[in-house]
C-alpha cells in the first residue's frame, strides 16, 4: 500500500515529523541559552532569572516534551505564546512589524504558528501521547451483576 495513494495515512505521520523537527530546532535555542551549546556570544553570562533565562527554560523543557510527544497540546500552546512574545518583544521592536524578514523574526513567527497548529492537531501517531490514549483492541469483558 503506497502512502502517496492514501494521504489519510501520510498526514498523521507528517504531523509527527513536523513536531519532532520543530522540537529539535527549538531545543537548540534553549540549549544555547542555558547550556552554551551551540555557542551564541549574545547568551554569555545569561542570568537564569531573566526574560531570556525563562525563555531558555521553556524552550529546553518544552522542546524535550514536544520531541517525545508528551503533554503535546498544552506544551505546544505555551510555546506558541512564547514564540509570539519573542517576536513582538525581540524582533518587532526593531521596526517592520509586518515584515519579519526585515527584523530577523521569521523563525519566531513560523515557530509560533507551527506550535499553534500542533496544539490544535495533537502530537501525531509517533508520540507518547498517542501510546497513552490508544483504545484497547479487545472489547472489555462483561461485568456480571
Amino acid at each position: 500500500m503506497s502512502l502517496l495513494r492514501h494521504p489519510e495515512l501520510l498526514a498523521p505521520r507528517a504531523l509527527s515529523v513536523l513536531r519532532i523537527i520543530s522540537a529539535f530546532l527549538l531545543i537548540q535555542h534553549g540549549s544555547a541559552k542555558l547550556l552554551g551549546f551551540p555557542h551564541v556570544a549574545y547568551f554569555d553570562n545569561l542570568q537564569i532569572v531573566s526574560l531570556l533565562g525563562l525563555a531558555g527554560i521553556l524552550e529546553l523543557v518544552g522542546g524535550v516534551l514536544l520531541l517525545v510527544g508528551l503533554f503535546t497540546r498544552p506544551t505546544a500552546f505555551v510555546l506558541s505564546g512564547l514564540t509570539a512574545f519573542a517576536y513582538f518583544i525581540g524582533h518587532a521592536t526593531k521596526g517592520h512589524v509586518l515584515a519579519p524578514s526585515l527584523n530577523q523574526g521569521e523563525a519566531a513567527v513560523l515557530f509560533s504558528f507551527v506550535f499553534l497548529y500542533i496544539a490544535a492537531a495533537g502530537a501525531g501517531p509517533w508520540s507518547i501521547d498517542a501510546r497513552r490514549t490508544r483504545v484497547p483492541t479487545q472489547a472489555p469483558l462483561p461485568v456480571s451483576a
